[in-house]
């Protein structure tokens, strides 16, 4: 049976650009896309900027608890840590009071590329042509439905 080629009624639940999860997507995929433009001459793909990010707000820092803060499983952080270490961004090393556990620490190099970085968050806003002030909203919201999300996944 042809699919229609008909618009969806206005109360259609399954119209796709009704959903959340399609607009946060395809959002999600445009803004990183402006940001892979911009932190390109600072040698950075988006996920190495989240860590050095993370790094330039506290350094050092366990990886394991880097991995909390950005949510991200040691499996995909690892491979981050190791191109940034090859940059010569960070070092990782043994905590010397518990030898299973890896320090990362910012090295005078990425301790100097935060200097240059301060200009992407003022590019990306002119880029997107949206104020702080509503930037700072859309933040705000999106981390409440992250936070309403775990709370969702959590069982009843």
């Amino acid at each position: 049976m042809p699919a229609s080629s008909t618009s969806p009624a206005p109360d259609d639940l399954l119209a796709l650009d009704r959903q959340v999860c399609f607009a946060l997507v395809t959002a999600a995929r445009d803004v990183v896309a402006l940001y892979r433009e911009v932190l390109e001459p600072l040698g950075l793909t988006h996920p190495q900027y989240l860590v050095m990010l993370a790094l330039w707000e506290e350094s050092p820092q366990s990886v394991s608890s880097l991995g909390r803060r950005l949510s991200l499983e040691p499996a995909t952080l690892s491979p981050l840590l190791r191109r940034l270490e090859a940059a010569g961004l960070l070092e990782r090393k043994r905590n010397p009071e518990d030898e299973r556990a890896l320090a990362v620490e910012l090295t005078t190099a990425g301790r100097e590329l935060r200097q240059r970085a301060l200009d992407v968050p003022p590019t990306i806003m002119a880029r997107l042509g949206i104020a702080q002030d509503d930037l700072v909203a859309v933040r705000d919201t999106l981390l409440g439905l992250g936070r309403a999300a775990r709370m969702g996944l959590v069982p009843a």
